[in-house]
């Protein structure tokens, strides 16, 4: 069992991450019971830290604004891992505008750390290889990230001022029901309130946001991510592509993941095995179609290309090709 200094600490980092916590929230990650916590709080307060308690329904415990924390103590696997995670947030391309931001943040936790712990950390990023390719999407706002998930939590309107890839300009009232990190881009998923339709925007499409007064209940099961992937597979592309292919649902998502495709799922009848083979109806839009040919090859699965006819003639050709090069000696 934790000793209470250990508890003590522990309150500190809570209080640290952020927000008001309540008494009952801080006494679950703790342990304690609530009246624990508020001895531990006097213990903080002793100790010059400025814990300011926060009366009404959602009252609690917080710092005060503008308290400088003292210097960062991490161990070695918590240092590990706070710097991977900038080298990597950086490569996928997930980083905010000001893109020196992860290169500062890195050098001071070095500047902090015991220089062992530094020599050893700057080995490893030395040796480290990546197989992939450093995003270079563009990056959101800062401050219009931030704008955008407070309005998510507290589920409040946010006009946002938001360029299409076309260069059009409008300004929206979005109902926000969450922010997604997919391919190197940040989106936010929500109900365009003008329009009274889900829609999807890049962030850092956004120049600007604003929370509005109000609020509003986001749907039941309304998964941001589910709903980003969805919107991707349905967009509008310059070709509409139906197939049957004769495989499991497993097999054909290996290749037409959900942000590509949308599949007729079935449920199976009583005594069947869900992983039996059958025919599946594919749908998907494309703006090209050079690239489905190839990856229909790959699936080794028996299909039907119900539309277009273009389709069918590139699989023909690539099937050619492909008989032509193995009959080479």
């Amino acid at each position: 069992m934790p000793r209470p200094t250990g508890r003590v600490l522990t309150l500190l980092e809570l209080l640290q991450s952020g927000g008001t916590r309540t008494v009952a929230e801080l006494a679950d990650r703790l342990g304690v019971e609530g009246r624990t916590v508020r001895r531990y709080v006097d213990q903080l307060i002793d100790l010059d830290v400025p814990v300011e308690s926060v009366r009404g329904r959602y009252g609690g415990y917080r710092l005060a604004p503008g308290y400088r924390l003292p210097p960062l103590m991490l161990s070695d696997d918590e240092a590990l891992a706070v710097l991977l995670g900038l080298v990597a947030g950086r490569r996928a391309g997930l980083t905010t505008t000001e893109r020196t931001a992860s290169e500062t943040a890195s050098a001071k936790i070095r500047r902090v750390l015991p220089k062992h712990i530094a020599r050893r950390l700057d080995t490893l990023l030395e040796a480290l290889a990546f197989t992939d390719q450093p995003g270079h999407s563009d990056a959101p706002d800062a401050e219009v990230l931030l704008t955008v998930a407070d309005a998510v939590r507290h589920r409040r309107p946010v006009s946002i001022r938001y360029t299409d890839r076309d260069g059009r300009r409008s300004e929206r009232t979005l109902h926000a029901y969450g922010i997604v990190a997919h391919a190197g881009r940040w989106y936010v998923t929500g109900e365009d309130a003008r329009i009274g339709a889900d829609r999807t925007f890049r962030l850092d499409r956004i120049a600007d946001a604003r929370t509005l007064p109000g609020s509003f209940e986001a749907p039941v099961g309304a998964d941001p991510a589910d709903r980003l992937l969805s919107a991707f597979a349905t967009a509008e592309y310059r070709h509409e592509v139906t197939l049957r292919i004769h495989g499991t649902v497993e097999q054909i998502r290996a290749r037409l993941p959900v942000g590509v495709a949308n599949l007729e799922e079935y449920a199976p009848v009583a005594g069947e095995d869900p992983a039996t083979e059958r025919w599946l109806r594919v749908e998907l839009r494309a703006e090209r179609l050079d690239w489905l040919a190839p990856v229909l090859a790959s699936l080794d699965r028996p299909f039907v290309i119900e539309r277009p006819d273009e389709l069918r003639d590139l699989v023909v050709a690539l099937a050619d090709r492909l008989t032509s090069y193995a009959r080479q000696a």
